[in-house]
């Protein structure tokens, strides 16, 4: 008993004084309030205070004329979360939502729209710009903006507890600190991700900075963003999802959509191209290699560009995972077409072997789980050669320079933290041995400002084994070794050659019995961010935890 209620003091969460915090403070016409979990302040920077909405419900920002470093806004973007109606297959139009785009402040190529899709906008920065971004809430329910790998201060990067309801407006505001790469956004709503990323709510964000200026890589038309997502239509051409569509294995659909449309064709020329793949698909998972063979040329990751490029047969890319390939098309043929396909693996049963998946599958599944289960073997992109170019480029041997981070250095080096992603029958989803809860910490759960620490994730086994995406919210870490059960081999021998662990990281796949070291340094900010598995059917389930980076 004692032991018992030493642990109920070490996991600190708010009063449900403070957990009402919010509405007082919309009828109180309060602007501003400090967040507590266990005596720590969250919020901007490492000044402890939040910005909540005041009585009128937009979100405002103190004055803020420049930045720590003297920057003005470089680039100011109102995204309104909407909805839509697009015509995506042939008949009816499908009924979406989006984030429509307008520049304040800035060129008006800096938020693009991606051409021939309800997805979007782009959003390009350079490395030490500031950006303002305004959400205004069009939609019939709360939202809110998670920006997908980039490191903001906590009561910018999209906590739940920050969404905003219908007609209010949220105002982020940072320093972008990444490195070039290829980041995103989407909405972070708890138990309303899934059903909002799914209708439409995406958008790429490009950081450019010197060195990637000095690698040489295809730019202009030649530098082509891909999202990769699958649904499901119904017979009047609207988007399916809920009950009887997501099973076990989150939302899976029928139909691979590329940019937002069905059967996707990438004309290109007879010279080298920069192909930036996102898996913004809700759960599914793919293996994606060229159909003829040829190897992928990889040259970036979720963080950015590698030091140098890495050839694969095949590469994983699951959910939330960003990867760059460089696809030299200059040695084939006018007329000729190259797939890029998912191959099939195994992906995991849900307990007592296939039989049980499969009935679980066609209980709970839906058509989608039914007809293309993860690990289903399916086309995602056809390259058509139509135009014979002058000139190519080479792949570059040197990409970046990226700063190894080593084990000894860290604080915890010898002895781990430990998350292990878990379910039990009838209990749900479970991250560190807990679901979700909007305001509170456990103890191990808590870091200090300024370390660099080690991270061992765990994806149970359980009579749920499925594979778990993770992410990790606030910072880029660096997976250092890997390892699986013995008894859980033979799938991960399926999947093992095609991840990229050499680069920087904010996801990664583990498939069951998979556990991972990686190695994570938190600077900047102090506040409460989130780790999750990013199967985001799992996460609106509870599979989501909030850790604490204490000053």
């Amino acid at each position: 008993m004692g032991q018992k209620r030493q642990m109920d003091r070490q996991e600190r969460t708010l009063s449900q004084r403070d957990l009402n915090r919010r509405e007082f403070l919309r009828t109180s016409g309060l602007g501003a309030a400090t967040l507590i979990i266990g005596g720590t302040g969250l919020g901007t920077g490492g000044c402890g205070v939040g910005t909540l909405p005041n009585s009128s419900g937009s979100l405002v920002l103190p004055a803020q004329p420049d930045s720590p470093r003297g920057l003005a806004v470089a680039l100011e973007v109102v995204l309104r979360a909407t909805n839509s109606d697009t015509p995506v297959l042939t008949g009816p139009s499908t009924r979406t939502s989006t984030y429509q785009a307008t520049v304040l402040t800035g060129e008006v190529g800096d938020a693009s729209a991606l051409p021939g899709s309800y997805l979007g906008p782009i959003i390009r920065a350079r490395k030490g710009q500031r950006v303002r971004v305004r959400l205004i809430n069009e939609l019939s329910e709360a939202t809110i903006i998670h920006w997908h790998g980039m490191h903001v201060p906590a009561d910018m990067d999209g906590h739940p507890r920050y969404a905003i309801e219908p007609g209010e407006e949220y105002v982020y505001e940072f320093e972008i600190l990444d490195r070039a790469g290829t980041y995103w956004f989407h909405p972070h709503p708890h138990r309303r991700t899934g059903p909002q990323v799914y209708s439409g709510l995406a958008g790429l964000f490009l950081v450019s900075d010197d060195e990637e200026s000095a690698a040489g890589l295809p730019s202009g038309e030649y530098d082509v963003p891909l999202i990769i997502q699958d649904r499901q239509f119904d017979a009047n051409n609207q988007l399916v999802y809920g009950a009887g569509i997501v099973g076990f294995d989150g939302f899976l659909g029928d139909r691979v959509l590329v940019n937002g449309q069905p059967s996707f064709n990438l004309d290109v020329a007879t010279r080298s191209y920069r192909l930036r793949l996102l898996n913004g698909s809700n759960s599914r998972v793919y293996k994606l290699a060229w159909d003829d063979g040829t190897p992928l040329q990889v040259v970036a990751t979720d963080g950015g560009l590698l030091e140098t490029p890495i050839q694969r047969d095949y590469v994983m890319l699951a959910p939330g995972e960003r990867i760059e390939l460089w696809a030299d098309f200059s040695a084939y043929a006018l007329g000729s077409e190259i797939v890029l396909r998912s191959l099939p693996f195994s992906g995991g049963d849900i307990g007592m072997g296939g039989m049980m998946s499969g009935m679980m599958g066609g209980m709970m599944g839906g058509i989608g789980g039914a007809l293309l289960p993860n690990g289903a073997e399916l086309e995602v992109l056809r390259v058509r050669v139509e135009t014979e170019a002058e000139a190519t480029q080479d792949l570059p041997p040197r990409l970046s320079s990226i700063v190894r981070y080593r084990a000894e250095d860290a604080v915890n080096g010898t002895s781990p933290r430990v998350f292990a992603a878990s379910s039990a029958m009838m209990m749900g989803w479970r991250l560190n041995g807990r679901t979700f809860e909007m305001d509170a910490v456990a103890a191990n759960e808590i870091v200090n400002l300024n370390t660099l620490e080690m991270w061992e994730l765990v994806n149970a086994t359980g009579h749920m084994e499925m594979m778990h995406p993770l992410h990790i919210h606030g910072v880029q870490f660096q997976i250092m070794e890997r390892s699986v059960l013995p008894s859980r081999a033979a799938g991960w021998e399926t999947v093992r050659y095609g991840y990229v662990d050499e680069g920087w990281k904010d996801t990664l796949l583990l498939m069951p019995g998979e556990r991972a070291k990686i190695l994570l340094r938190f600077v900047d900010f102090s506040g409460a961010y989130l780790y999750h598995c990013h199967n985001l059917e799992h996460e609106d389930q509870g599979m989501m935890r909030n850790y604490l980076v204490q000053a």
